[in-house]
């Protein structure tokens, strides 16, 4: 019983490096560019964020693969064939299990400016 619950907090302190790991790659490799910084998607580039874990590590296998299923999917070849197994573990992780961070700070827009600039 003891071994089971080590093993299970092993396994969601993981799960957390993980999300991050994936978060860190997604954000080095430039995939926002395209999918958003809230992997909503962008223009005709598809949402990634909340999708299955198992469909987004297919696709990404596939990419690093050189396969695609339509010419627009081949630009993600390049971006997919240096990625390990871990690398698609961790970004499926991080797709599928995101959340928007809506705590972190913000610039704030609020600001005034009154008068002709000081001039």
């Amino acid at each position: 019983m003891k071994t089971l619950f080590l093993s299970l907090i092993a396994l969601l302190l993981n799960a957390d490096d993980a999300y991050e790991k994936g978060k860190e790659l997604y954000i080095k490799n430039g995939c926002y560019s395209c999918h958003g910084t809230k992997l909503e998607g962008l223009h005709r580039y598809p949402y990634l964020a909340n999708r299955a874990k198992g469909y987004m590590k297919y696709k990404l296998e596939r990419f690093r693969s050189k396969l695609s299923d339509n010419q627009q999917q081949e630009m993600m070849i390049p971006f997919a064939v240096g990625l390990s197994d871990e690398d698609i573990e961790n970004l499926a992780v991080y797709m599928n299990e995101y959340v928007e961070d809506t705590n972190k700070e913000r610039y704030d827009d609020s600001y005034q400016v009154h008068g002709d600039g000081g001039s």
